[in-house]
């Protein structure tokens, strides 16, 4: 769409030169002809940018610069295209000296002097060609940069990311270390002091065997919920292996009614052995911290355990009144279970029911929220380098001022004769008319005052319209030395 608009305007540019020539007239076909080729190289320009630069130079024969204004639009639009720098000022050489020789071959055909030929030769060359190169060279390094700009930013927001996430994983790694180091030797060596304390009480004291007991079984929770937290921190741990499955909630159940609790387990569906390690976990939580929860506030109520495994894994514990007032807790456990069900898609629920109390999460089976890791996301690998001169000759925002400020004078420059080539009128009165001489008056002295007229039929003759008269026009010619040599009035 946008190569068909440009392809239009450089074809009606051209046109113009029929209506209002700027220069000297030329036959109208080859005015129609230079206004095809200028139109067919837009675009041209785009998919083979060298040869669209050089194929301008045979618009410079026809010699009226309306005719070859729109080659600053193909060079512009070729430079932009253009990545190696060299090679497009080579171009622009070997443009110049084609164009040079063309304007040469109209110049001798005309009768034109040195310096009407050079003056020219210097105009089209600097506004039509070097500025829109210019500008073109400076806005297609431009996108190229701004790409990799942005491609860096991108780059530089990632390793952002990463490089937060891998903070949070070592200072994760480290509080583990720390609490591996500190804790588990101490609750190994008091779970190895209740041991021995239980066997001793068991033959000295057998009415403190209960509560030894509960030290022992305290000491060993204690123990798995280090091991929870270690995994939570992101340290493996032996317990995770089997957590969550079928009998690892056994096990759960088993230990609360071993310890005095009435608890039954209704499992329903599959095991779990299968299931993604992070509905396990949560369901191993789940269970464990309810039934922790029952033994410090409910021992003496009767308490279930349900499972039900299907398209969602559905667990609930469920106690029923005590005769033990309910202490206040802190909550914080059942605040931990809700973020752990959150992350994996779930839904978590605890509260009073019927004098007792009821916990209940309701997983997915196959989440699809990914576990948090180390790692962020893929990182892209980094682009090469921008070197100093890359970032600076031109910036990125300079070079499209810069190419604004080139391009202007050579769009400044059609307007203006596109401006002046409407507004002209080949015309003068009789007594201008009359004021010329045969073999003395020059054809300079005519068109500096009148401009350049028609071209007639007749080789080197032009026609001017006579002022307060629509139904005259004068025809001058004029011969190769640019002297008029006959001068007569026509009908139209």
């Amino acid at each position: 769409m946008r190569d068909g608009l440009w392809t239009a305007v450089a074809f009606l540019l051209a046109l113009v030169a029929l209506l209002a020539p700027l220069g000297r007239p030329v036959q109208w076909w080859l005015v129609v002809a230079s206004a095809v080729w200028a139109a067919a190289l837009v675009p041209i320009s785009a998919r083979w940018p060298r040869w669209a630069i050089l194929l301008t130079t045979p618009l410079h024969a026809v010699n009226n610069l309306l005719a070859i204004a729109p080659t600053s639009l193909v060079i512009f639009r070729s430079a932009r295209s253009i990545r190696s720098q060299p090679q497009l000022w080579a171009l622009v050489g070997a443009t110049a000296v084609l164009q040079a020789a063309f304007g040469a071959l109209h110049a001798w055909r005309a009768g034109d002097s040195l310096f009407e030929y050079l003056l020219g030769t210097a105009f089209t060359v600097v506004f039509l060609l070097v500025f829109p190169a210019v500008a073109g060279a400076l806005v297609g390094r431009r996108k190229p940069l701004t790409q990799v700009l942005m491609e860096r930013n991108d780059y530089l927001e990632h390793t952002r990311v990463l490089t937060a996430s891998t903070a949070r994983s070592d200072t994760r790694a480290h509080i583990a270390s720390e609490m591996h180091d500190m804790l588990s030797h101490r609750l190994r060596q008091l779970t190895a002091h209740a041991d021995a304390l239980e066997q001793s009480a068991a033959e000295h004291a057998p009415e403190l065997r209960e509560q030894v007991e509960l030290i022992r079984k305290t000491s060993a929770v204690a123990m798995d919920e280090l091991r929870e937290i270690l995994g939570v921190l992101g340290t493996s741990t032996d317990a995770d292996e089997d957590a969550g499955t079928r009998a690892d909630v056994e096990r759960l159940v088993a230990a609360s009614a071993a310890a005095g609790v009435s608890v039954a387990l209704d499992w329903s569906g599959p095991d779990l052995a299968d299931a993604d390690a992070r509905v396990r976990r949560a369901v191993h939580r789940v269970v464990r911290e309810a039934l922790t929860n029952v033994h410090k506030h409910a021992p003496s109520a009767r308490t279930r355990v349900s499972v039900q495994v299907g398209e969602r894994v559905r667990v609930e514990v469920v106690n029923g009144p005590s005769g033990e007032p309910r202490g206040g807790g802190t909550r914080r456990g059942l605040i931990g279970l809700e973020e752990r069900v959150a992350l994996i898609g779930g839904s978590f629920g605890a509260g009073p029911v019927h004098g007792g109390f009821r916990v209940t999460a309701d997983l997915p089976a196959h989440p699809v929220v990914q576990e948090e890791s180390g790692a962020a996301g893929a990182v892209a690998e980094a682009p090469p380098p921008i070197t100093a001169e890359v970032l600076t000759v031109p910036r990125v925002i300079g070079s499209g001022c810069l190419g604004t400020l080139a391009v202007v004078p050579a769009l400044g420059t059609v307007l203006v004769l596109l401006i002046v080539a409407l507004f002209s009128r080949a015309e003068m009165t009789r007594q201008e008319f009359d004021a010329f001489q045969v073999s003395v008056t020059q054809e300079d002295d005519v068109t500096e005052t009148h401009g350049f007229g028609v071209p007639s039929d007749n080789t080197g003759c032009y026609r001017y319209h006579v002022r307060d008269d629509a139904s005259r026009d004068f025809e001058l010619c004029f011969d190769r030395k640019a002297v008029l040599i006959t001068k007569r009035e026509l009908a139209r």
